[in-house]
């Protein structure tokens, strides 16, 4: 039951259900900012980190410190916070009615390449969660640094319905 209501059938809250997943706490900010902002039908999240109980998961550089499976569990870890920060703001996942645009974000190393298949990670959760018709555009981009040290920072934007 969510707000006293059914869940929807195929919707958001049911799929975390059938895939055994448990969200986090919605992650609380490192700084001056808000973790989300509804303007119209759209809900902007601050970039999420890789955090568990407001700590790093990881720190380090993908293709130095950090491999590729390691890259894809950051993503993992940020994106469930990305998830309970919008179902804190929205009150239920079912609110909402697309992923628009997915931005991931990676403190690479030299020649790392693989920065696509670090952002699959996040990409599949969010298909298996939403469906494929509801898939965003998606950014992905090394750079050399993120904040606090932390390998990746996710960019989400959702639509939602009123």
């Amino acid at each position: 039951m969510v707000a006293g209501k059914d869940l929807q059938p195929d919707g958001p809250e049911r799929r975390l259900q059938d895939l055994g997943i448990q969200l986090p706490a919605a992650p609380t900010p490192f700084g001056t900012y808000v973790e989300a902002l509804q303007t119209g039908k759209l809900l902007f999240l601050s970039g999420m980190l890789p955090v568990v109980d407001h700590k790093p998961k990881y720190l380090g550089r993908l293709g130095k410190e950090l491999d590729v499976e390691a890259g894809r569990d950051a993503v993992y870890t940020a994106a469930l916070g990305a998830l309970a920060t919008a179902k804190q703001y929205l009150g239920s996942l079912d609110r909402i009615t697309r992923v628009v645009r997915l931005g991931v974000f990676m403190a690479t190393h030299g020649d790392f390449l693989d920065q696509p298949k670090v952002a699959d990670a996040v990409s599949d959760l969010f298909r298996d969660i939403f469906g494929i018709e509801k898939a965003s555009v998606r950014l992905v981009i090394g750079v050399a640094s993120l904040p606090l040290g932390m390998p990746v920072e996710l960019e989400v934007i959702f639509e939602v319905a009123d």
